[in-house]
């Protein structure tokens, strides 16, 4: 199927996924306003347990809803992908800080050029000074662990294909999903783009679910677990070396005086030294062990992703 600047999404089978918590004050402008964008899509609405008629004001605004009792941002998107089947998905935040209407624009960018996922790069201007700053920092974190492609791994509007939703094991269970989702991408090579949205303050009676700092405290393990379990290579050897730097500056001492005298005067420090250059083997042999096995995962997945054409 080819694709002009003029195409018709009509034909398209594509779903529109908003996770909802306590979101009254938005959560029907934001599926108003996919109605008339994009009028013969599915929009699904999934609530997280909110207390204060999110469910009722999205299903009266003409959504499908549904209910995720299981709390955490994460768990609801898996759910999500679980189980609406649709060859386009469109992923945006309920609380009307994102604007419907460049979905067209996301949308054409992913069909023209045959992406996989294209990510709204949002204007941060609007945001708390510590969402903006922490945003900045955790970017900046996953370009040197994970590589370049994402400028806003945080973004909560994306437009997304069915390949890609099939192949992504989603285990997070937070905020942290959308990292797991850019990590996804990153190792499997895939086909992204960015494009520059608009962003807003959330108006007036929409509160903030993200918490700066034990959110943030969240993501950093998040990173952490999935470089673990798709570069650990990296992370063990550099725990390795770290030890076995440490039982180097310890034991070199030791060797000279015992070269020079014969005697290993400091025997605590020697059995110390010894200790962690073992661990430090130790780890390092286990990062070589632990990278076979996320390649033969990586692998799988790619297979995956391959099946769905």
């Amino acid at each position: 199927m080819s694709f002009t600047f003029d195409t018709d999404f009509d034909d398209l089978n594509i779903a529109v996924l908003v996770p909802c918590l306590n979101e009254a004050a938005t959560v029907e402008k934001v599926v108003s306003g996919f109605n008339t964008c994009l009028p013969n899509s599915k929009i699904f609405v999934y609530d997280n347990g909110s207390t204060d008629g999110t469910a009722d004001l999205a299903h009266r605004a003409g959504a499908t809803v549904r209910l995720e009792e299981a709390y955490g941002k994460g768990r609801v998107v898996r759910r999500m992908f679980a189980e609406i089947d649709a060859d386009f998905y469109v992923l945006i935040d309920g609380d009307g800080t994102y604007e419907p209407s460049e979905v067209t624009v996301l949308l054409k960018k992913l069909l023209l050029d045959n992406l996989d996922m294209v990510v709204g790069c949002r204007t941060l201007g609007v945001a708390r000074t510590g969402h903006t700053t922490g945003n900045k920092i955790f970017n900046r974190l996953y370009k040197w662990l994970f590589g370049s492609g994402f400028t806003d791994i945080f973004s909560g509007y994306r437009v997304i294909s069915r390949r890609f939703i099939n192949s992504f094991p989603a285990v997070s269970t937070g905020f942290e999903i959308e990292t797991e989702m850019s990590v996804h991408a990153s190792q499997l090579n895939l086909p992204i783009a960015e494009v520059d949205i608009s962003y807003r303050d959330r108006p007036e009676g929409s509160e903030s679910k993200l918490r700066t700092f034990s959110d943030g405290w969240r993501i950093l393990r998040a990173m952490g677990s999935l470089l673990k379990d798709n570069r650990p290579m990296i992370l063990f050897n550099f725990m390795g070396g770290f030890f076995i730097l440490t039982a180097t500056l310890l034991g070199l001492p030791l060797v000279i005086d015992f070269v020079d005298t014969g005697i290993v005067e400091r025997l605590p420090t020697a059995v110390l030294s010894t200790g962690l250059a073992l661990v430090g083997s130790l780890l390092v042999v286990l990062g070589f062990l632990l990278d076979v096995i996320a390649k033969t995962r990586l692998e799988a997945k790619r297979l995956v992703y391959l099946q769905n054409r």
